[in-house]
């Protein structure tokens, strides 16, 4: 049995792939290491926390007096390193968040492996990025693997600090790695904190939809699904030492998204106007305008292709949320509550 470590995978994207993973690699033993803050919770797992593959730990990545035992318990092979803040405008509200989770956390991981797998050649160091560092796009540009970092927000700045760190432990202490740069991820589970799950619960809740600025900003969006599949097949073949980008190649304006998403919730549940629930607010501070990723050539040779239409995926993503209305009132405490007024209270 291979033992693998999934950090953060009680998260939107980790709680997939420990899903995915148990379904299709019956000789893997997952540990998911999470530190349960706001947008990793156990509802998440809920279906495979008693697998008997899986195991939890609750752990903080930059502890590295709790990982270092947990390191000497199971010895794992591979590391998907998925443990991050991910929300920009978190980000830009507590920017030491991101740096002690997405900085220190980082080095306090590839530390402790650089001592326990000094000379092997068999292990996996999966580091999972996002194209945010790439900086803003003009135009009709697409991110590609010669695409120079550019960060523009805390956040982004704390995962390119991150990948190169990965880069750095690679060429110094030839700890065998991967990085994949992603865009926009959506389907179940997703905090709603996030364009298309905060779209959707407000289209249930018929309150105000905010959308910054003029909605004209870009996002490149990809079914989580979707990029679960890649990540597995890149584990499994892809070259070490490189970086791939995995994208979907649907790069659409916020407006365009929001609209459609009202078009479907309309279609599906029989309600009328929702458009008009659409309200513009100030912008956030260094909103990139756009996103848009050109996938790695090789990741489509390994045999990867996207397959959830982005239309399709969007009619699944509001019907998973219609139908789980216990999951959405489980994450949304009084800590998101409080969020949200600090983001949008004075933006209406």
């Amino acid at each position: 049995m291979i033992r693998v470590w999934v950090t953060g995978g009680a998260g939107f994207i980790g709680s997939h792939l420990v899903r995915y993973l148990l379904e299709t690699q019956p000789s893997l033993e997952i540990h998911t290491v999470d530190a349960l803050t706001y947008a990793g919770n156990l509802h998440n797992l809920s279906d495979v926390l008693d697998h008997p593959r899986h195991k939890f730990h609750r752990i903080d990545i930059a502890d590295r007096e709790s990982i270092e035992p947990l390191w000497s318990q199971t010895k794992p092979k591979v590391i998907f390193h998925l443990a991050a803040e991910s929300h920009v405008d978190r980000s830009i509200l507590s920017p030491l968040d991101f740096v002690h989770t997405n900085i220190v956390g980082t080095a306090t991981l590839l530390e402790v492996a650089r001592r326990h797998w000094n000379g092997c050649s068999d292990v996996l160091f999966y580091q999972v990025s996002t194209d945010e560092v790439y900086g803003s796009l003009e135009g009709e540009e697409y991110f590609t693997e010669q695409s120079p970092y550019h960060p523009r927000s805390p956040y982004a700045a704390s995962k390119a600090a991150a990948d190169h760190l990965v880069r750095a432990y690679g060429h110094t202490y030839g700890i065998p790695y991967l990085i994949s740069n992603c865009g926009n991820n959506y389907g179940p589970y997703q905090f709603p904190e996030k364009l298309i799950p905060l779209v959707i619960t407000h289209l249930m809740e018929r309150k105000p939809i905010p959308v910054y600025g003029n909605g004209l900003n870009v996002r490149d969006w990809i079914h989580v699904l979707d990029h679960v599949r890649a990540i597995a097949l890149l584990a499994e073949r892809g070259k070490r030492g490189r970086t791939y980008l995995i994208g979907a190649k649907n790069p659409r304006p916020n407006l365009e998204v929001v609209k459609l998403l009202c078009t479907l919730y309309d279609e599906m549940t029989g309600s009328r106007g929702s458009e008009a629930l659409i309200r513009f607010v100030k912008d956030r501070p260094g909103h990139d305008f756009r996103y848009a990723i050109q996938p790695s050539t090789h990741l489509f040779e390994l045999g990867w292709r996207p397959q959830v239409p982005f239309e399709e995926g969007l009619r699944q993503t509001i019907q998973w949320y219609l139908t789980h209305k216990e999951w959405l009132e489980a994450v949304r405490s009084g800590e998101y509550q409080r969020y949200y007024q600090l983001q949008y209270g004075d933006r209406f």
